[in-house]
């Protein structure tokens, strides 16, 4: 049942976003040339890593600059790209990913697979049990305010709470929860 949400649920979602994703895709040619979309390997369900889509939000060579992760005020952070990463919306094209069957609407954030050490082997393959998801419990609930540590929990408190139609009704509310942090606190 949540593929199939997956799915129509992302349909819906590129049909409405369609002129959201142009302006974005644009504003980044200008900003900055092309590439529009950013690639990076990330690990989903059971372990398998996939590219997961973004918009670029970077100079084209930050990866070679740069750690994975970003810091406040990184400076390989283009003009576009602070707009785009404060809105989210350069998060939008993995839409893509979520039809591809990569990744889930609501699920743990997918990680780049050098966080796996974060993790006990245990806790690692607990959450690689689900698909990963656009947003989760820790970016409904505390968004960038909370530590490395809070997230992790977050996200395997989600995969222990989201089976069957408990699980369904948490994703719900977690779409909605995300929806209102979006322009509020913790919106960076």
């Amino acid at each position: 049942m949540k593929r199939l949400l997956d799915i129509v649920g992302a349909l819906v979602a590129l049909a409405l976003l369609a002129p959201v994703l142009a302006l974005a895709a644009l504003a980044v040619w200008l900003d900055d040339g092309g590439p529009v979309l950013f690639r990076q390997l990330r690990v989903g369900r059971g372990g398998r890593e996939f590219g997961m889509f973004k918009f670029r939000t970077m100079v084209r060579n930050a990866a070679a600059i740069g750690p994975w992760h970003t810091a406040d005020n990184d400076p390989r952070i283009t003009r576009t790209g602070r707009f785009l990463r404060r809105s989210s919306i350069d998060e939008l094209p993995q839409i893509i990913n979520v039809l591809r069957g990569e990744m889930s609407l609501v699920g743990p954030r997918p990680d780049v697979p050098a966080q796996r050490a974060l993790y006990t082997p245990q806790d690692w393959d607990l959450r690689c049990s689900v698909r990963p998801g656009i947003t989760g419990l820790a970016q409904a609930l505390i968004r960038s305010d909370g530590t490395e540590g809070q997230r992790l929990a977050l996200d395997l408190r989600y995969v222990a709470q989201c089976k069957g139609l408990a699980g369904l009704w948490l994703d719900l509310k977690i779409m909605v929860w995300t929806l209102s942090r979006l322009t509020g606190k913790g919106a960076n």
